[in-house]
């Protein structure tokens, strides 16, 4: 692999970081724009990275765990940097960052002998990277909901200083949340589509029963009833908020679960 590649996208990475947080800190305009600057090329080199990897392994960039992370951090960069030109808001790029950086560093940790996955197939294909994006959102909305319930705490304990000025208000953090979720949910759904049709092209039906399948559809319903309930007057705001955190820490759970489970059974067998 191309490990220059690697390093750049890492430094570009970095220095957004250290932009972001000096756009924080000063919040300095110049400071913000080379931090999203940054952040854009370093986005680009990881794609770059990623299509060296896939001709390195012969294979798609998710074979193993460490090219899923690397997609995973690539796609909640890509994300951000949509949400935030769409939305206007640098300010919580410096709470972002750090966890495509670590993400991105922990994807490169280990390389060993590449093994080409036991199913392909562009169906296949559109099915994992979609799901992908999906989490990769849905960890954009956990961040985003972790700064606005701070950010309220603060305001209401009246522990105010220089830097909690220059956040976004809180609206435009609900906003953001409801826009990253609403983009995971899409993923999802049209993840699952191809899933199906490559679960019926290969097995003669569409539903399995599959542990990952039903755990993957109560995500679903979870985060499209934080979406409805996020528009009430009872649930606007922290409780939302509150409730997008807990959605995001089931997810972590039920996969931890579910994966300790499959594990398990097939050592059994």
């Amino acid at each position: 692999m191309a490990n220059h590649l690697v390093l750049l996208t890492a430094i570009c990475y970095g220095a957004s970081l250290a932009g972001y947080i000096g756009y924080l800190a000063t919040a300095r305009r110049d400071l913000g724009r080379a931090a999203t600057a940054l952040l854009a090329a370093g986005i680009v080199l990881h794609y770059l990275a990623l299509l060296d990897r896939t001709r390195w392994a012969h294979t798609v960039p998710y074979d193993d765990l460490y090219g899923s992370l690397s997609l995973f951090a690539w796609l909640l960069a890509a994300t951000y940097l949509g949400l935030e030109l769409f939305h206007r808001q640098r300010s919580v790029g410096a709470f972002v960052l750090p966890f495509v950086l670590v993400v991105f560093l922990l994807s490169h940790g280990s390389v060993g002998t590449p093994v080409p996955p036991p199913a392909r197939g562009p169906l296949l294909a559109l099915h994992i990277t979609l799901n992908i994006l999906g989490y990769a959102a849905f960890a954009l909305s956990f961040v985003l909901s972790l700064i606005y319930l701070i950010q309220n705490r603060l305001l209401r304990n009246r522990h105010l200083g220089s830097v909690v000025w220059r956040f976004p208000p809180l609206e435009a953090l609900e906003r953001m949340s409801r826009s990253s979720v609403l983009v995971g949910l899409v993923s999802l759904v049209v993840g699952i589509f191809f899933g199906f049709l490559w679960a019926n092209r290969i097995w003669g039906q569409y539903w399995n029963g599959d542990p990952k399948e039903v755990i993957t559809l109560v995500i679903l319903v979870v985060y499209a009833g934080y979406l409805w309930l996020g528009k009430t007057k009872d649930w606007r705001g922290a409780r939302a908020s509150a409730l997008c955190v807990f959605n995001f820490l089931f997810v972590l759970f039920s996969y931890s679960i579910v994966n300790l489970y499959l594990s398990s059974f097939h050592r059994y067998f």
